[in-house]
């Protein structure tokens, strides 16, 4: 009896990736049993990522490269991009890749077989970040889920997404109808986690790293480690980057009318407070639950006016 082989669709976004994209694309071909399909969307780049990507196209049946579509200005547009435009049906799972990081030959395999193992229907892992000293580091976002995690938070890094077919249709269907909007998005695989997890999607988040998960300067979001992204953070939080992002997805996937999102989604000093107190149903991990919790009562404290 054949064994069963999963066909997946890689969906990969690329910007000025030369420096890495050859060295990505030899880890995703060389994954074993699964059947892939790699298709690749190109942000207008300087370095002649697009003539690569041409010329490999030629070499590799399995290499889908999509015609142009214009600036995109940002990796969470290119991905919500390749879900529009790519067709599922012919596909058992729909992944995520960046260009730049190396997986594992199993990760495909290990996610496929945790969906269905499990009874679940997206996948995602912790990943070991490397740095080019060659130093690396286990990045554990693999905490128990809570109840409003998803709100808040992706479900770890979006290049190890792996979702099933169903879950991907569905959420297509969201981005066609969500389109305009969507561009307001900064980071898709936020979204990605919060409309599942809204729509009773089940979601594993495995403690195994299924990649490497290359640290560079040019990192849209990268490793939440050390002082450094720890500012960073801060300021998106200041500027109220992240207060908006969190009503944008909410009203999104269609929570605005739910009596726990009405009790804080204007984020007004005393909706703040209330909301500090529900910080361990908000965030997975310990650390990040505490963080919350300062956070809602610094916006509180010294915010100037009502929101």
């Amino acid at each position: 009896m054949p064994v069963f082989r999963p066909k997946v669709a890689v969906l990969l976004a690329a910007y000025n990736g030369m420096q890495w994209i050859e060295q990505q694309l030899l880890s995703i071909q060389a994954q074993i049993e699964v059947d892939v399909v790699i298709h690749v969307s190109v942000d207008p780049s300087t370095d002649g990522t697009e003539a690569w990507c041409e010329a490999y196209a030629k070499k590799h049946s399995n290499f889908v490269l999509l015609s142009p579509a214009g600036v995109f200005g940002g990796a969470s547009r290119n991905f919500f991009r390749l879900m529009r435009d790519v067709e599922f049906h012919d596909y058992d799972a729909i992944a995520f890749a960046d260009q730049d990081d190396i997986w594992n030959p199993d990760k495909l395999q290990r996610a496929s077989m945790a969906i269905q193992a499990r009874d679940v229907d997206a996948y995602s892992s912790n990943v070991i970040a490397f740095w080019p000293d060659r130093s690396d580091l286990l990045l554990d976002k693999a905490q128990p889920q809570v109840a409003w995690d998803f709100l808040f938070e992706a479900a770890g890094p979006g290049c190890t997404y792996v979702m099933g077919k169903q879950l991907a249709q569905s959420l297509k269907g969201a981005i066609l109808d969500n389109w305009q909007q969507l561009q307001e998005v900064s980071l898709h695989d936020w979204f990605c986690y919060a409309y599942a997890r809204s729509h009773g999607y089940r979601w594993y988040i495995d403690p195994v790293s299924s990649m490497r998960y290359r640290q560079h300067e040019s990192n849209q979001v990268g490793a939440n480690t050390g002082i450094t992204p720890l500012i960073s953070r801060y300021k998106t939080i200041h500027n109220g980057w992240w207060f908006n992002q969190v009503q944008l997805i909410t009203h999104l996937i269609g929570l605005d009318n739910d009596p726990f999102v009405r009790s804080w989604r204007e984020f007004r000093r005393f909706q703040l407070i209330k909301l500090s107190f529900y910080a361990w149903r908000c965030r997975r991990r310990v650390r990040d639950k505490v963080l919350f919790f300062c956070i809602c009562w610094m916006k509180a404290v010294v915010g100037n006016k009502e929101r």
